[in-house]
């Protein structure tokens, strides 16, 4: 097991990560305290939507729909502003901010 300061830890941090990569723990401190520890992934990966609100429906945090929505999806129908809206606002916003500047 190794340990590294913050600031060698990123002066060196390849080294460091290679030493992970090959099966080495390392400490990390901060004056001398040990405030994080490095060591290789365990292959869990990222938890993917699905099973984060599996979980959260576990613990109480989420209900579940009780029925599946088949067929669902969502529809993107804007603010109903005519085209070019945006534009026009931003134009007049690039020109109070040009015309405050002199």
């Amino acid at each position: 097991m190794r340990t590294a300061g913050i600031k060698e830890l990123k002066a060196r941090l390849s080294e460091y990560v290679r030493a992970v990569k090959a099966g080495e723990t390392v400490l990390v401190t901060e004056r001398g305290e040990v405030v994080a520890e490095l060591r290789p992934a365990t292959g869990i990966g990222v938890p993917q939507p699905t099973d984060v609100l599996e979980s959260l429906a576990s613990e109480g945090q989420v209900t579940c729909a009780r029925v599946a929505k088949e067929g669902w999806r969502w529809e993107i129908r804007g603010l109903g502003l005519p085209a070019g809206t945006a534009d026009s606002l931003l134009d007049g916003l690039r020109a109070e901010a040009t015309s405050s500047r002199q």
